[in-house]
């Protein structure tokens, strides 16, 4: 046998990193109302995509996990779920902004087989004793089965 040369092996995909999870004093209880306003417990909801168990099998889901992630206070989550092309490098959720209510207005694409998906929501908050809120137009993409948030826009809006 003569020297072959043998092909290039391709990279091993990266292990997906569990999410660091919020100090124990605002993780919601297990079987307590998920923080994304649906019907399940945290746990069976936004809990399962935060631990790294399950990933959102819909924009809205990711969509809802974020906002989950933003009132927990889990920037891990967050990046992991950032599309690299416009991740921040870092993010500080700061103490102020205390997230209370998710409102779903409207979607476009984002299923279980589309590769794009745009959600309008509107989040209520108490910021410095004031009432707050914004709406935004979040977009995302499906890549590699696992939908990433890309960007959106967002104003601040009357409560």
């Amino acid at each position: 046998m003569g020297n072959v040369p043998s092909r290039p092996r391709r990279p091993a995909r990266p292990a997906r990193a569990r999410a660091a999870v919020a100090p124990p004093s605002i993780i919601p209880e297990l079987t307590g109302p998920c923080l994304c306003g649906a019907a399940e417990t945290y746990a069976a909801c936004c809990g399962r995509y935060h631990r790294g168990d399950a990933a959102a099998p819909t924009a809205e889901a990711l969509m809802r996990s974020r906002y989950s992630a933003f009132a927990l206070r889990d920037p891990v989550y967050l990046i992991r779920t950032w599309h690299a092309s416009t991740r921040p490098s870092r993010l500080d959720l700061g103490d102020g902004r205390t997230w209370e209510r998710l409102q779903v207005l409207g979607k476009s694409g984002g299923s279980l087989f589309d590769t794009e998906g745009e959600v309008r929501f509107r989040a209520t908050y108490v910021e410095d004793g004031a009432r707050g809120a914004q709406e935004e137009t979040s977009r995302f993409i499906r890549e590699g089965g696992e939908w990433l948030y890309i960007g959106g826009l967002a104003e601040s809006v009357r409560p």
